[in-house]
């Protein structure tokens, strides 16, 4: 069980590298580059969002709940509380592959102020989701 919770934290690290990264790559894309540095931010974009956040995504979902399964009678509500916050990050990574999708379509409308607003939200999912596994406040 330990090399599954090793990997879990593994997988879940690479996924946040991308959570962290590709609203920054935004940032960039937003500032309005000229079209053939348009053309790069694009291909790295997409290679991050399907190369290494949706693989890393899927192993951290699936080893996890495989061990909330296997944990089932020990936790208490924190992982239930952690579970709707990983909730929201899935919800957040898909937002980020659909707003992958405007830049593709070079159909952008926001600035990058929204997208570097945009690049903290995962930074508060992540200390809330720690604090939960680390503290598991009662149990």
């Amino acid at each position: 069980m330990l090399w599954i919770k090793a990997v879990h934290i593994m997988a879940m690290v690479a996924w946040f590298a991308g959570l962290f990264y590709l609203p920054r790559l935004y940032v960039y894309h937003a500032q309005g580059p000229g079209a053939e540095t348009a053309d790069y931010f694009r291909n790295m974009e997409r290679r991050l969002y399907r190369g290494i956040m949706t693989p890393s995504m899927v192993v951290t979902v699936v080893l996890g709940l495989w061990l909330w399964f296997s944990y089932w009678t020990a936790a208490g509500w924190w992982l239930h509380a952690k579970v709707a916050l990983v909730v929201v990050l899935l919800a957040y990574h898909f937002y980020l592959g659909h707003l992958r999708q405007i830049f593709a379509a070079e159909a952008n409308t926001r600035g990058e102020r929204f997208y570097r607003a945009l690049n903290e939200f995962p930074t508060l999912l992540l200390i809330a989701i720690i604090l939960l596994v680390e503290l598991k406040p009662g149990a």
